[in-house]
């Protein structure tokens, strides 16, 4: 598994799960012949996309950022439709590091799409129950929302199967929200409404974990955002905002999709990648 340490936070990013999705759609108006040297496609237009949630050691606790895709809830035509080629082992790999699901204090929930909230369920005894009974579940006020009341395009994403079990867990928040010192959670909206991404800092140093609407180190330009996302201006203005920031900042960039990178540092230009944490594959 891959791991950085963060002065007093150790990540380890876990399997949750691997598909294939259309190039086309996940980099939206960009040109493939732009997008495809940062980011290769076969020859039928699919990019491989992780599902892999972060573990966060830190000051006694055990967090996840965001949970996987999940495994055993999908039926042979959602796998298709879905590209899945690698369902989760996020239980799994917690037992080789000493951790069963039960050690997981704080999830944060940067939204509740599938491929993310997917992991937070599973079939136990006949039953769906919440895969990690003791955590607490943070999202936002309007994503837990519609996460039980879609509408006619997230429906498709947004399943009853992902949140009825874990709904005594959910802990809501607008705008901002500290989590632990040093760990925050900040509503952007753009690739969903309640979307949001998390803030790591310690000693001076920043980590910004984008979600989707920076979902690989290949859409760091802020117009390139995907065909997926309910409001893409609202994605577009937020990472302009974000990357300013974090340029003139020297932050580092982690990723929940990236087949590549798990971390980044981009020199001051955003242009050149000056710090990198390659993925093994695993």
């Amino acid at each position: 598994m891959d791991r950085f340490t963060f002065h007093g936070m150790e990540l380890t990013w876990l399997n949750g799960g691997t598909n294939l999705l259309d190039g086309g759609p996940m980099f939206g108006v960009a040109p493939k012949v732009l997008w495809s040297r940062k980011y290769p496609a076969d020859e039928n237009n699919m990019i491989e996309m992780m599902n892999h949630p972060i573990l966060i050691q830190y000051e006694g606790k055990n967090l996840l950022i965001d949970a996987g895709i999940g495994k055993g809830k999908l039926d042979e035509k959602m796998k298709r439709n879905l590209g899945l080629i690698e369902e989760s082992k996020v239980e799994e790999q917690l037992a080789t590091i000493g951790l069963w699901p039960g050690d997981i204090d704080i999830i944060l929930m940067t939204h509740l799409h599938n491929d993310h909230a997917g992991g937070l369920t599973g079939w136990k005894n006949g039953e769906l129950v919440s895969l990690f009974p003791n955590a607490d579940i943070y999202v936002t006020q309007i994503e837990w929302d519609e996460m039980r009341n879609p509408n006619i395009r997230s429906r498709n994403t947004y399943w009853k199967e992902n949140w009825e079990p874990v709904q005594h867990q959910v802990k809501t928040f607008e705008g901002n929200i500290t989590i632990l010192p040093g760990i925050d959670m900040i509503h952007t909206g753009g690739h969903s409404d309640g979307h949001s991404i998390v803030k790591l800092t310690q000693n001076g140093d920043t980590i910004l974990h984008m979600a989707d609407i920076m979902p690989t180190h290949a859409h760091s330009n802020p117009l390139w955002v995907l065909a997926f996302d309910d409001y893409p201006m609202t994605s577009i203005y937020a990472k302009e905002r974000l990357m300013k920031e974090a340029l003139a900042g020297g932050y580092r960039f982690i990723f929940y999709h990236d087949a590549i990178y798990r971390l980044v540092k981009w020199d001051e230009s955003g242009k050149e990648i000056i710090e990198s944490v390659a993925r093994t594959h695993y």
